[in-house]
């Protein structure tokens, strides 16, 4: 009775001890906002505040939106991504200094990739300094405005073949057609044509592997969404589950493709001033490099991967956001189309820079939906150097992660009145001039602002012009009102991955 009597006590002490060193392992980085007299939202054991994320029942962006507001009064405040303590920035004008005036502090974005492992995921968005600076320098002329200019023709051709695939399957189903399809398609000819010199007519060929492969870049992933989770609990844990931060087939595709791309290129030396070749010239460029400055062939491809990845699914599907909203809200779609029939007018049908300058009606639509549909729903950072907070007492560790959640910036009344609403009037010159830098964000901003920012906003153009011209946008009975987002991506994609509209064409 007695040897039972122990077993079970050693039994119940072995179990407190595990149980505690759990609860510890669990808790033990939640006390760094008080050390600091940091405001911060109360954390959930291992969870942090990010349980309702953790369980596939909120998007990130509720997620947050939810932790901005119970931080309201604050400049900052601090969160828990399951263990992984960040700090929220509210104040725009800290924003500001992190992204701008300071950003020599906060170089890097802090997303964990393991580049040694996923040698493919080197790409431009999450390299860190100087590596970063380095290539963006070598990538910059490829979009300058006189390399964009060039471009007209080749997005025209690409608009062209968008336009008869839209008739192509108005004709299958004139009551509906999924117009977030049709713009990848569209986005992935023109980047293929413009930044890659690739004819691949995606628009009339529904068997591509180029929209089969780009789907799963950045679309919504159980692996993907376990893969954040591990990072946030212990960067650790992804050495033993191995969960890549893209698909493996898809990198290994893409890489053959632009392999062979290359090598073409230089074994036939042909010179297309394009992102192929600005790639070309900084791997060729590897012999006057430093160490540090050396780019190998792995971070070159992966670099074109990445950048055709970003280019087709992150135009295309604001695109669609735009035409949803002008579905909407007929009036507003009137005034894009009256304006680019004057606008067409003047400039005897001719589309040029001159042509897309005059639209500016279309440019404040372009802005708010952007602004209620940005892509990524927070910007993050990491303080590369300890940084003092200017006119606090807040001293931001070397190491500590940033979140600057864009998507409550950009719903926040304080700075866009009635934000659910869609009013492109928020972006005429008198009301930007009213609002603080720092709360709209679509693009980021400072010098690590997305450098393809002015090729998508051309893209968006020239499609709309294109569709609106030709059709009038509706919805049908199947368009889903209001979106619903996917809770398991990385951007801020629709749930289902689809925008059901109706488009009537109009006549000449």
């Amino acid at each position: 009775m007695l040897i039972f009597a122990n077993f079970w006590m050693d039994f119940i002490i072995l179990v407190t001890v595990l149980f505690s060193i759990i609860y510890y392992y669990c808790t033990s980085t939640f006390n760094v906002w008080k050390k600091l007299n940091v405001p911060y939202v109360r954390p959930i054991p291992l969870f942090g505040n990010y349980l309702k994320v953790a369980l596939g029942i909120e998007n990130p962006m509720e997620t947050y939106k939810n932790i901005y507001y119970e931080l309201a009064g604050f400049q900052y405040g601090g969160m828990f991504q399951m263990r992984t303590p960040y700090l929220m920035i509210r104040d725009p004008e800290i924003v500001n200094n992190i992204l701008i005036k300071d950003f020599s502090y906060f170089t890097d974005r802090g997303i964990h990739v393991d580049f040694k492992a996923e040698p493919l995921s080197e790409v431009l968005f999450l390299m860190e300094n100087p590596r970063w600076k380095k290539l963006r320098s070598k990538l910059s002329p490829a979009f300058t405005s006189g390399k964009l200019k060039q471009m007209y023709s080749q997005i025209e051709k690409c608009g062209q073949d968008m336009i008869i695939n839209i008739f192509a399957e108005l004709k299958k189903n004139p009551n509906e057609i999924d117009i977030r399809d049709i713009l990848a398609k569209y986005s992935i000819d023109v980047i293929g044509s413009c930044a890659f010199g690739l004819a691949l007519n995606v628009a009339s060929d529904d068997t591509s592997l180029f929209r089969s492969y780009g789907k799963t870049a950045f679309g919504p992933s159980i692996f993907y969404f376990i893969r954040e989770i591990c990072v946030m609990i212990s960067p650790a844990i992804l050495k033993i589950v191995r969960l890549p931060f893209f698909p493996n087939k898809t990198t290994a595709f893409f890489g053959s493709v632009f392999k062979e791309t290359m090598m073409y290129r230089e074994k036939n030396n042909v010179v297309r001033n394009d992102i192929v070749h600005a790639l070309i010239q900084a791997h060729q460029a590897n012999e006057n490099s430093s160490k540090d400055e050396i780019f190998t062939e792995s971070q070159i491809l992966s670099n074109a991967f990445g950048f055709f990845a970003a280019g087709f699914d992150t135009t295309s599907t604001s695109l669609s956001y735009c035409l949803y909203e002008l579905a909407l809200k007929k009036t507003i779609q009137d005034r894009v189309r009256d304006e680019i029939k004057l606008t067409k007018s003047k400039y005897n049908g001719v589309i040029d820079n001159d042509f897309l300058n005059d639209l500016n009606y279309l440019d404040m639509v372009i802005a708010e939906t952007l602004r209620k549909y940005p892509l990524l729903f927070a910007l993050f950072r990491v303080a590369t150097k300890t940084y003092r907070v200017p006119n606090d007492s807040l001293i931001i560790e070397k190491g500590q992660k940033i979140i600057i959640p864009t998507f409550s910036l950009h719903f926040d009344p304080r700075y866009f009145s009635d934000p659910e609403v869609f009013n492109p009037e928020r972006f005429s010159t008198k009301e930007k001039a009213m609002r603080p830098n720092g709360v709209y964000l679509p693009f980021g901003d400072g010098p690590r602002l997305c450098i393809g920012k002015r090729f998508a906003e051309m893209e968006m153009k020239l499609a709309l012009v294109e569709i609106l011209s030709k059709f009038e946008v509706e919805p049908c009975e199947k368009t889903e009102i209001p979106i619903q987002f996917s809770k398991l991506s990385v951007v801020v994609i629709p749930k289902d991955e689809k925008i059901l509209l109706k488009l009537n064409p109009l006549s000449e």
